[in-house]
């Protein structure tokens, strides 16, 4: 088969590579029909990735049909449309069960595409273990590329938001508006934000996030404007959705009294200088996780059925798998309004 495979910082090849088999009775084949570029993606790209291997398929966002089952499947056939959970579980403990997989209590929760251990979805076919808990038949009334999006991206904006207690009413902040970042912004006005403020370098991304109704800040000047707009008071929540430093600094400065900043980028600093004096005298709450994404799914699959979210609105570009270099070149350089991209084997 054909698949995006990591050979180094940049270098991202559509190559050939085997095809996947049933390594275990509760494994499923799928066919993958839409892929997608994660932000986290690009750590991978950048060289900072999470193993030293190389010649491994990247990706963890994919839906498709599935072509073949392990004799443990009890709940998916071939033929079946289903989209594939990103964060993968057990599949068989209680916390699994539940949907809650980073609490495996085999300690098997992992994730596709980060080394050869668990082979990414960016191909034209993927293994899905534990299929019956990791995967899930596409919901009536979702399209592929609403579903693709609850393979991660929107479970992700959804669990930072409710780690950040926004109440109706709040006054919020969002820093970071690359995809996830936009599906918080829509996401906290459902949950009652009065205001949300959306942050970011990117002037294409800041007048997305006034399209939905978000008071657009560059990062330069949030600070002061939003102690001006609140005065004094800050925000109840912000939810950081970059994972850089100056980012995060930026989220933990602009929470108030007994604000929570809830952090969903996914950081590669080791050591981070947390400013506790400040956290102490504002009585803040900080929380960061990476996303149980099943955990979510009964909560926002009849949100999007119902269309109250519409995070297919933040597909920008649609490609091919062979194009997927071209593809991870342009979500880097963050050009022509490129927001989500996704792609067809």
């Amino acid at each position: 088969m054909k698949a995006l495979r990591y050979f180094g910082a940049g270098d991202i090849r559509c190559e050939s590579m085997d095809d996947p088999t049933i390594a275990d009775e509760r494994d499923a084949i799928v066919k993958v029909s839409l892929c997608a570029i994660c932000g986290s993606d690009l750590h991978i790209y950048h060289g900072h990735g999470f193993s030293d291997d190389i010649g491994f398929c990247v990706g963890h966002e994919a839906v498709g049909e599935v072509m073949e089952t392990g004799r443990g499947v009890r709940g998916l056939k071939p033929g079946d449309r289903v989209m594939i959970s990103a964060a993968v579980g057990c599949g068989a403990c209680p916390s699994c069960l539940a949907g809650d997989v980073m609490l495996c209590a085999t300690q098997s929760s992992s994730c596709y595409g980060l080394s050869h251990k668990l082979q990414g979805s960016q191909a034209q076919a993927v293994r899905v273990p534990a299929a019956d808990i990791n995967a899930r038949l596409l919901p009536e009334g979702l399209s592929e590329e609403q579903g693709l999006l609850l393979t991660d991206g929107l479970p992700t904006a959804w669990m930072a938001l409710k780690n950040a207690d926004i109440r109706p009413g709040a006054v919020v902040a969002v820093v970071g508006l690359g995809p996830i970042g936009l599906m918080a912004v829509e996401g906290a006005f459902l949950l009652g934000a009065s205001k949300v403020f959306a942050i970011d370098l990117v002037a294409s991304r800041r007048q997305t996030a006034e399209a939905l109704g978000a008071i657009a800040l560059d990062a330069a000047d949030a600070t002061d404007l939003i102690r001006e707009q609140t005065h004094g008071r800050m925000c109840n929540a912000v939810v950081e959705a970059v994972g850089a430093d100056a980012s995060i600094e930026l989220a933990i400065r602009l929470a108030g009294l007994r604000g929570v900043v809830s952090c969903l980028g996914v950081s590669q600093t080791r050591r981070f200088p947390f400013p506790m004096a400040r956290a102490f005298n504002y009585g803040l709450t900080f929380r960061s996780s990476t996303c149980s994404v099943p955990l979510y799914w009964p909560e926002l699959i009849p949100l999007v059925q119902t269309g109250r979210l519409h995070p297919e609105r933040f597909i920008s570009h649609r490609l091919t798998l062979a194009e997927g270099a071209d593809a991870y070149r342009l979500l880097d350089s963050r050009a022509d309004g490129v927001l989500k991209v996704v792609m067809t084997p």
